[in-house]
């Protein structure tokens, strides 16, 4: 299996759609509904990830057939990629940023959770949810 291939540019046009409605909900959700942190953006990926299952499975990476596992797999690797992203994010951007305010720290913190969340969930997609219709392919 190649670790690029046009999967990926296809990923990425999805993101592009997934980050400019997510992002619209989650900094609009933190800064003027003043949610928080945690729930501004798992409103985020909540309805991102409806909107990504289905762009992802039938454009990214073409497929047809739908299981019951496909769709807790995707759960999963959302649900795992969310939560170490903005994790790790969090602390990360408040020990770099310690001397900014706190809501600059924050909308930082939002901005790294989103690009680390990118980079699991791809992979997550890539090579356990989606992989039986790569092996297909190949085959």
């Amino acid at each position: 299996m190649k670790l690029i291939d046009k999967s990926l540019f296809k990923f990425i046009l999805v993101g592009i759609i997934n980050t400019i409605v997510g992002s619209a909900i989650m900094f609009l959700s933190f800064n003027l509904l003043n949610f928080g942190y945690w729930l501004s953006s798992a409103l985020n990926y909540t309805i991102g990830t409806i909107l990504s299952f289905f762009l992802n499975k039938y454009f990214t990476f073409s497929v047809k057939e739908f299981s019951l596992f496909m769709i807790l797999a995707f759960i999963i690797n959302i649900l795992c990629s969310y939560f170490i992203a903005y994790g790790i994010a969090k602390p990360l951007v408040n020990y770099f940023l310690q001397t900014s305010p706190q809501k600059f720290r924050e909308n930082m913190a939002l901005v790294t959770g989103m690009c680390i969340f990118t980079v699991i969930n791809y992979f997550g997609q890539k090579y356990i949810v989606f992989k039986h219709r790569t092996n297909k392919k190949a085959a």
